[in-house]
């Protein structure tokens, strides 16, 4: 044990520093202000704290707890151990890479190969009398899986004691981001009801629902379009509203600060967790090839680090499978696009009979909007569903020797495909549509159909309505397959495993490996990590189209950090204890996210939001708004409509656009510099302030580096005495 432990780079206790309770920001603000924490919860057994280095074998004695051997090493430590010596054991020719318990459960020598849980979760009233004397499981269970916790603080420290510093980082980000999401939906609902409230006072809109201004058919007359008045869209206009106010731009820029804050306070919660969880100094060691890696090459090389013969594939066919993936994920974003374009027809198709229909005419907007954005929801889950697997084979295909080499291809392609099938529909909606429309008498067409424009109230309510139904859906329908899932697939496992309970029934209570093998196989936080990104995404890139979108996401995060706490601990088999010094891949996307939120909310704002056009109408003819719905309506040109009417643009009569416009469009482009300017300064100055490694934990960090060499340097100055000694003799 002792050689594993110091082959491994484990760390060992040096010093006491008392029982490792974790403070939080809400708990220290709710102090000062002497409100009750509701949250807080006293959890039994907490790990202790130790300063700790590197074990070695020749100094055992200098470290805490070295004269009990039985329980000097945690459970974990244990378990990364015994791994090691199963997954590095030949059990045939060496050279052909017959090396492994994963080889052999690949070629299905063996069924499975897990860590026992540590008893039950199940707790009896008992057991709540004297909770100190619960297994791990139960605790974790009872403070923190269990629905009745959904309001209280997770108990990382014994989540990271039991399961390892992997899945312990991704509770501690899930849980720091779910706290930081309260002030943003807060803020976002103060937003929504501003505008709510000052809705009936909006003059613009009460200029549309009083006007009796004709306005031109929104397809050609032949196809049976007719003339209709601009009051008719009286409630859409002032629903508009909600979503395009003075409010939505501040709140925009509030996001924008938000997310940068948010990033720079996790990387020193980072800090703290992996110096509390001794992984400040982790260091991925040497990774053995995947054994399905070595199953399936035909080379045998030697390795230019270890210089170890082991299975080799070709460089040059491996680049050549890389191309060929890279090509399956580009022919896959032009189906995505191609559906989008058919998503386009439809809602084309179905908004001219709504218009047509004088009742549903002043919702024709929302309602062809809507059902679009659903059409749109189904086929992304879809396809989703359809790319992940093939991107699964793809990257197994592609022959990647190493678990974080396959690990980050994998992600990669998942991700980029996710980002562009999620995001591109919403895109289109911010950005282009309603761009290319022309003007009558000079209208663009797209497949024999005009091109699709934006309603008078503009692009930003169906921003909204996709936003609500994309997000919202999505969330719903993974909350729904997390809770059946994983019911399914432990019926099936006990189904194609022979696990059914008549036929155990006499060794089950004895049995506690045989109980652990009933449960479903750990598959990793891939899933979660991509849902968590994508939702982050949704609530940064477009958020000055939907306020409300983090109050959603709030609630979500709530569901989703008990659904997966519960799947772990009584749904999943125990998974291996994976150290990891933070979230790895994932906090890159992340920060590239909020500098794509930067670009995307100034083009909201400039292009697709009200705002800009009132601030220069105010500027230049009327502070109060007064005449602005006039004034952003252009009269058709002569001989082009059988009937005089308007349409939405800053154009003259003859079709030309006006000098108001082109003012406009400088004012536009000056806002989006100066926006992102101003946001990137500010991200790079709380980027420089704000330090990721905080004074008090330096400190820390340079008291348990002393007391590593002084141990060191105590056992190196014995041992020399000791040597003197026996050269004397």
């Amino acid at each position: 044990m002792c050689d594993y432990a110091e082959m491994l780079h484990l760390r060992a206790p040096l010093e006491y520093v008392g029982e490792g309770q974790m403070s939080n920001w809400s708990a220290s603000v709710l102090k000062a202000l002497h409100i009750p924490n509701i949250m807080h919860q006293d959890v039994p057994n907490p790990p202790t704290e130790y300063y700790t280095c590197q074990f070695k074998k020749s100094k055992i004695e200098r470290f805490l707890g070295s004269n009990v051997p039985d329980s000097y090493f945690t459970s974990t430590q244990r378990h990364q151990v015994a791994y090691e010596i199963l997954a590095s054991q030949p059990y045939g020719d060496r050279d052909k890479a017959q090396v492994g318990i994963d080889r052999l459960i690949e070629e299905n020598v063996y069924s499975a190969a897990y860590v026992l849980h540590e008893g039950p979760y199940e707790v009896t009233e008992e057991d709540l009398k004297h909770p100190e004397q619960m297994n791990p499981r139960q605790i974790l269970y009872w403070y923190w899986a269990r629905w009745g916790c959904w309001y209280r603080y997770q108990p990382v420290n014994h989540i990271r004691q039991y399961y390892g510093e992997k899945i312990g980082f991704y509770f501690a980000w899930l849980g720091l981001y779910t706290a930081w999401l309260l002030p943003a939906a807060i803020v976002g609902i103060m937003v929504f009801l501003y505008g709510l409230f000052t809705m009936n006072n909006y003059t613009p809109s009460n200029e549309a629902c009083d006007s009796d201004n004709v306005m031109c058919p929104i397809c050609d007359e032949e196809q049976g379009c007719r003339y209709w008045h601009l009051k008719d869209m009286c409630f859409y206009l002032r629903v508009s509203y909600l979503f395009d106010h003075p409010g939505t731009v501040f709140y925009a820029i509030f996001m924008v600060i938000w997310g940068v804050t948010f990033l720079e306070y996790w990387k020193r919660k980072n800090a703290k967790l992996a110096h509390r969880w001794d992984v400040l100094d982790y260091e991925l060691e040497e990774e053995r090839p995947r054994p399905q890696y070595s199953a399936l090459c035909s080379e045998i090389a030697k390795n230019p680090i270890t210089g170890v013969l082991e299975p080799h594939f070709p460089r040059t066919r491996r680049i050549l499978r890389l191309i060929a993936g890279l090509l399956c994920v580009l022919w896959m974003i032009v189906l995505v696009m191609v559906f989008i374009v058919a998503v386009i027809i439809y809602r084309l198709l179905i908004m001219v009979p709504l218009f047509k229909n004088k009742l549903l005419r002043a919702n024709a907007g929302i309602y062809a909007s809507m059902s679009g954005a659903l059409v749109n929801l189904v086929v992304i889950m879809c396809l989703g569903k359809v790319y992940e697997k093939l991107a699964q084979k793809m990257t197994e295909w592609e022959m990647h020797r190493t678990q974080s080499e396959f690990d980050n291809q994998l992600i990669f392609k998942v991700f980029l495909f996710q980002f562009i099938n999620f995001y591109s529909s919403i895109v289109y909606i911010a950005f282009f549509k309603g761009r290319f429309v022309g003007y009558p008498g000079h209208y663009t067409y797209f497949f024999g159909m005009r091109n699709e424009d934006c309603n008078n109230g503009g692009c930003l309510i169906e921003l909204a309505q996709q936003l609500l139904v994309i997000m919202v859906g999505k969330q719903l329908i993974n909350n729904c397959q997390e809770i059946l899932i994983p019911k399914i697939r432990g019926w099936w496992h006990k189904k194609s495993k022979g696990l059914n309970k008549k036929s155990n029934s006499a060794v089950t209570s004895d049995c506690v490996y045989l109980d652990d093998y009933k449960l479903i196989p750990y598959e990793g936080l891939f899933d979660e990590y991509l849902e968590m990104v994508l939702q982050f995404g949704f609530i940064t890139i477009f958020v000055a189209a939907f306020p409300l979108a983090p109050f959603f996401a709030l609630l979500n995060n709530w569901i989703e950090i008990r659904l997966d706490a519960n799947k772990l601990v009584c749904e999943t088999q125990r998974p291996l204890a994976e150290r990891a010094q933070n979230i790895g891949v994932w906090f890159r996307i992340l920060d590239i996210l909020v500098r794509l939120a930067v670009i995307s909310n100034a083009f909201i704002i400039a292009f697709t939001s009200n705002f800009l056009p009132k601030l220069l109408y105010k500027y230049e003819i009327r502070d109060d708004l007064v005449g602005f719905t006039n004034f952003t309506l252009a009269w058709a040109p002569d001989n082009t409509t059988k009937l005089p009417c308007q349409y939405t643009a800053f154009r003259d009569p003859q079709g030309e656009y006006t000098m108001f416009y082109w003012r406009l469009l400088a004012l536009r482009l000056i806002f989006v510099i100066v926006f992102e300017h101003v946001a990137f300064l500010l991200a790079d100055l709380f980027d420089f302030l704000i330090p990721d490694v905080p004074s008090s934990l330096e400190e820390r960090i340079q008291r348990e580096r002393f007391l590593a060499k002084q141990a060191l340097l105590d056992v190196h100055l014995e041992t020399s005495k000791t040597s003197e000694k026996f050269d004397d003799v």
